[in-house]
């Protein structure tokens, strides 16, 4: 299955999911994107700072800053939070990551991922349990 196809069979799955579920789902998403964002912004090699300044959040719902020249814009599912980094202006966040023949790869994004992702898995099931839970009481009341 091509990543594209991955991308389209998430996106429906999320679609899915009761408005109620999401709605209590946000703040654990946000939170979640948040420390994933501070995590990368703590292991991106520096130099100026524009590369660790470009890493931003997007929320449910909302649109990405501009990441590349031209736009490259992308808006998130209403179940979805977005970690980016970059910009017009600093397009070299996946040279910093992957390197290049001249210059050797410093990952932070995948190690920020590893870091963060049990804490994140974690918090969003218990947010989507107790987004179950309650939407139960409100059908036995």
């Amino acid at each position: 299955m091509s990543l594209r196809d991955q991308s389209r069979a998430l996106e429906a799955r999320l679609k899915a999911i009761p408005s109620e579920i999401v709605a209590e789902l946000r703040p654990a998403l946000m939170k979640s994107a948040e420390d994933l964002a501070d995590k990368m912004r703590a292991l991106v090699p520096v130099d100026d700072g524009d590369l660790r300044d470009s890493i931003a959040v997007t929320g449910p719902g909302e649109t990405t800053p501009a990441y590349a020249s031209g736009g490259g814009r992308r808006t998130a599912s209403e179940a979805q939070a977005l970690v980016t980094v970059g910009n017009p202006e600093v397009r070299h966040g996946h040279l910093q990551e992957f390197g290049t023949v001249t210059q050797e790869a410093q990952p932070f994004m995948r190690p920020a991922w590893r870091i963060a992702k049990a804490r994140i898995e974690r918090r969003i099931a218990r947010a989507i349990g107790a987004a179950i839970k309650k939407a139960g009481g409100r059908g036995n009341a």
